[in-house]
């Protein structure tokens, strides 16, 4: 690949994502600067793209709604999008819609690792050690 093929695919990657702050923005967030085609939205607002150019495994990516900012996490994509994004499918959940059943939930986030959602286990068990407490102290 030439130097004028590589300048290229800047100028391309830098006009996609809103010009040079938008772009210097986008590789603060994500570590990343590509050019592709805009494949969907999902209802979170998260965007996702595919370029062929990329080799395989990095040719399609996710870019994260920008309430999230640096909170973003896997957990964040649904089930649909994932299953795209991870090569289970080709078809795009816009090209073959996922059937909806009364009885499925709606997906939601990993909350583990917040401050207030926080999931804690309940403990019904006695603990095997007592702990030891100074006879002055009683």
């Amino acid at each position: 690949m030439s130097l004028v093929d590589k300048l290229g695919n800047l100028i391309r990657a830098v006009k996609q994502n809103g010009g040079l702050f938008k772009s210097i923005r986008t590789f603060y967030f994500t570590d990343d600067l590509k050019w592709g085609t805009h494949v969907g939205t999902d209802k979170y607002g998260n965007r996702y793209f595919e370029n062929n150019y990329y080799f395989m495994g990095r040719n399609r990516w996710v870019l994260f709604n920008d309430a999230f900012r640096l909170e973003y996490d896997g957990s964040q994509i649904p089930p649909e999008w994932h299953q795209w994004m991870h090569y289970t499918t080709d078809k795009t959940p816009i090209e073959r819609p996922p059937v909806q059943h009364r009885w499925m939930v709606q997906h939601e986030e990993n909350k583990t690792g917040s401050s207030k959602d926080t999931y804690y286990p309940y403990s019904t068990t006695r603990t095997k050690i007592e702990s030891w407490m100074p006879k002055n102290l009683r």
